[in-house]
């Protein structure tokens, strides 16, 4: 018995052993303590081995992959600038999570003021009714004024009750440096954002359906209504979704642009590319600058970056686990950071040179010892055991006398084969 124990016990020590020098198959789990954890005071082109991003004369950018939220590129991002035309975005954003396309909306005096205030407009009239769809079209489309005034009254009460919403949901989407004051984007000395606000404002834009169909429309028909007699066609106006102009981006989604001489040339969209999704924003440029500008960031976006899986290498993982790194990085090239354990799970943030570049939500999965665990452990103490008190000169002394009495036997038979 003890036998057979000692040979169970240096089978369980050969097993133990040759797990112990395995190579782990994701090297990149491992926590640093001096991870950058503020994404935001990541300059991308100063990360080891990050690509280096185009030069640009607005005064601030960002590129952010969509999934992940990855910062590719940033210029400025938390510098304090006016929106523009932009602040349409969240808008239309509002009235889809607030409204149903098929409600109706009827011109007031407040609207109908958008007619003169000195911006687009498609010259909606006192009374005149239309649905929410068709709102949104002549917001996104046209960039109309009028309908971006009255459909903020149609669902906040007043316009001054809309804006409020519209600062509670920024403050949701994690914007810590904008405030506005209208939903039009018009010069208001107290209005202004960020890039990188501007760029959490498009991500949940772009992800919502019914706003990617709405931006990415070409050209759109209010027909007739109850004060119109005539059809409205409106065209998509903005300008890198239009094939005919010089900043035309074939991957576009959609997005929103604005020039006054108190925000220059402003500009937010999205676009996607085999299965990929960048936001661009590019803030406080020259006219007809900006188009152009936010075109190579997305391409600097879409040809040095792709996206890694990291799911299969670790079954802890409940869900996230994609990251978007520089084209060639490698699992092994990241480092992470753990979050809090919360009702049995906690986040992972993944880390390429202190820049965040994607999270995971990882199951608690503590250590126990196994029924195996704790037999193998008796095996290894009872083959110490019977090494430790087992004497061998037994087994010598046997030995040796065992070949004494070979070597006997073999010299009578020669002696009788000679014989």
């Amino acid at each position: 018995m003890q036998l057979k124990k000692l040979c169970r016990g240096l089978l369980t020590l050969g097993i133990s052993c040759s797990l112990m020098f395995q190579t782990p198959v994701f090297a990149a789990e491992e926590t640093t303590t001096d991870t950058q954890t503020d994404a935001s005071a990541v300059t991308t082109n100063s990360i080891p081995g990050w690509p280096q991003g185009p030069e640009i004369t607005s005064s601030a950018a960002v590129i952010m992959e969509d999934a992940t939220q990855t910062l590719l590129y940033s210029k400025n991002m938390d510098q304090v600038l006016y929106p523009g035309a932009t602040v349409k975005i969240m808008t239309t954003l509002l009235a889809l999570e607030n409204c149903q396309l098929t409600d109706q909306v009827t011109m007031t005096a407040t609207g109908v003021s958008g007619v003169t205030d000195g911006g687009a407009n498609i010259s909606a009239q006192l009374d005149e009714v239309f649905t929410v769809e068709q709102c949104l079209y002549a917001i996104m489309l046209s960039s109309a004024n009028d309908i971006a005034l009255q459909l903020s009254e149609h669902i906040g009460g007043s316009v001054d009750a809309f804006v409020q919403m519209m600062n509670d949901r920024a403050a949701q989407l994690g914007c810590t440096n904008t405030v506005f004051t209208n939903p039009t984007g018009l010069p208001d000395e107290n209005q202004h954002t960020t890039a990188h606000d501007m760029a959490l404002i498009m991500k949940a834009a772009i992800d919502n359906e019914s706003f990617r169909t709405i931006a990415g429309t070409a050209s759109y028909t209010i027909p007739a209504t109850n004060v119109s007699g005539g059809d409205r066609v409106l065209t998509n106006n903005f300008s890198m979704m239009s094939a005919s102009n010089a900043a035309y981006y074939q991957y576009c989604l959609g997005g929103r642009e604005g020039y006054t001489e108190a925000s220059g040339s402003t500009l937010v969209c999205a676009a996607e590319k085999n299965n990929t999704t960048l936001i661009a924003v590019v803030l406080q440029g020259a006219s007809g600058t900006t188009a152009t500008e936010a075109g190579s960031l997305l391409d600097y976006g879409f040809d040095n970056f792709q996206t890694l899986s990291l799911g299969n290498n670790d079954f802890n993982m409940v869900s996230g686990g994609d990251v978007y790194v520089p084209a060639g990085a490698t699992a092994d090239s990241l480092t992470t950071e753990d979050g809090e354990i919360q009702d049995g799970e906690y986040t992972r943030q993944y880390f390429f040179g202190g820049n965040a570049v994607g999270t995971a939500v990882m199951e608690d999965v503590p250590e126990e010892t196994t029924s195996f665990d704790h037999e193998s452990e008796q095996n290894l103490e009872a083959a110490r055991a019977y090494s430790e008190n087992t004497n061998n000169l037994p087994y010598i002394l046997i030995g040796g006398a065992g070949l004494v009495v070979f070597l006997l036997i073999l010299w009578r038979i020669i002696k009788i084969a000679k014989s």
